[in-house]
């Protein structure tokens, strides 16, 4: 399989202002295969510590930050010979080893000639409790899950997946019809590698389930090994009760569908957790449609997305079937899969927003920024194109770039773009 992001850690590669590279994600997204991958490109040889498996090494930075002693050692426990700018050291699981992130700081300063990469399961949470991290002598890449384009790649689609990135609008039109039906595919496997890798070498769908079922196992795990035990019980809560968040027609969160009575303060911790996790994304709505959107956030209404659009299926135990019944599984759960997948294809590029006017029917499903303006996304799962929130909204703001998402081909209209679901990352 390919993975789009080693482009982004050749970029880091060649780049002449490099520093140790923190790779965030989720448990399972492909972390470890990806830098590994990337080393065997464009690298003579790889470091490889895994600091979860290899725990007499935990304490090689609790006496000292001596990277000079640092280097040997890994050099030592991996039987390599440490060459700058030929060997990639990869710290995997850094958040089990004492004092292993703050030593980046060290080796930015101290080594920066050497190509030093970590990652690590929940490393968000990790970074969030650091005291002594080393601010402005790293740098960030996070990893999710595999986007349509590259499913279509690794189901040998690698073609369909070139057009749509060169937006061959007539040729995407074309295939139409070919790539609604590999996209209901996608919406039911997912971005999670194994889970595609599997259904790209044997089109099951029950292995894809079962695949799909043993990774939120471990996330469950996760949360009793990992979680201060006072907050396990809501963050389990918290996290099963996504699927109903996400069903209903206005997906603002609700607390009290997690448990009747239930305030926001009893379960901040438990929202915290997961987001630093990399297991929900929190789409915050505006106050303004104003630049910079961040400056505008409602921190009290806000909406929250799964990791990942085939786990999210599973969860809900979304059944096979509807993957070959017309075109049902775009509009399961009011059209929330078909919210959920353009989130994920936007966050590979966009912070995005919402914007519910308050006191109004007026809802539009996401705003990004972009070259300095504000661009309202509107998520259509079914034929059905009337639009009269976005044409509010774009005749209030004079928006002059807007987008509507939907099964319908692409098309320019006056006052906006129509791109088919299919093509979303092509925003």
């Amino acid at each position: 399989m390919k993975r789009f992001a080693i482009k982004e850690l050749l970029r880091w590669k060649e780049s002449s202002r490099r520093k140790p590279l923190i790779i965030e994600g989720a448990r399972q997204v492909g972390k470890t295969w990806l830098v590994k991958e990337f080393a065997s490109q464009y690298y003579k040889n790889i470091a490889y510590i895994n600091f979860e498996e290899q725990l007499f090494l935990r304490n090689l930075f609790a006496a000292d930050f001596d990277t000079d002693r640092i280097i040997n050692a890994i050099s030592a426990a991996t039987h390599t010979t440490i060459v700058a700018g030929e060997t990639l050291i990869f710290l995997d699981e850094i958040q089990e080893a004492e004092n292993g992130i703050t030593s980046l700081k060290y080796f930015k300063e101290k080594t920066p000639q050497q190509h030093i990469i970590a990652a690590g399961s929940l490393l968000g949470i990790e970074l969030h409790r650091q005291s002594s991290f080393p601010v402005g002598k790293v740098q960030f890449l996070t990893l999710r899950p595999m986007s349509f384009l590259e499913f279509l790649d690794a189901i040998g689609e690698e073609r369909l997946a070139e057009i749509i990135k060169a937006r061959e609008w007539s040729t995407i039109n074309t295939f139409g019809p070919r790539l609604s039906e590999l996209l209901k595919e996608y919406y039911y496997v997912g971005g999670m590698p194994e889970a595609v890798l599997s259904y790209s070498e044997n089109k099951d769908w029950h292995e894809v389930r079962e695949i799909q079922n043993e990774i939120l196992k471990s996330y469950d795990f996760d949360f009793s090994k990992h979680a201060p035990a006072a907050i396990v019980p809501k963050i389990r809560m918290l996290w099963n009760s996504l699927p109903a968040q996400l069903s209903k027609e206005n997906r603002k969160f609700i607390y009290g569908l997690i448990k009747e009575g239930a305030r926001a303060r009893e379960y901040e911790a438990a929202l915290q957790w997961l987001i630093d996790g990399g297991l929900i994304h929190k789409v915050n709505n505006l106050t303004a449609p104003r630049i910079p959107l961040k400056s505008y956030e409602d921190i009290s209404a806000f909406k929250l997305f799964a990791l990942d659009i085939g786990l999210l299926g599973a969860m809900c135990n979304l059944d096979s079937a509807t993957v070959v019944e017309g075109n049902r599984i775009f509009t399961e759960f009011k059209g929330a899969l078909t919210e959920q997948y353009v989130l994920q294809e936007l966050l590979l590029h966009y912070n995005p927003y919402y914007y519910a006017k308050k006191n109004s029917q007026l809802e539009i499903d996401f705003l990004i920024e972009r070259e300095g303006i504000v661009i309202p996304v509107e998520v259509k799962a079914e034929e059905n194109l009337k639009a009269r929130s976005l044409r509010t909204f774009v005749s209030d703001n004079n928006s002059t770039t807007a987008y509507r998402v939907s099964m319908s081909d692409y098309r320019e209209e006056s006052w906006l773009t129509n791109v088919p679901l299919y093509a979303a990352e092509s925003l």
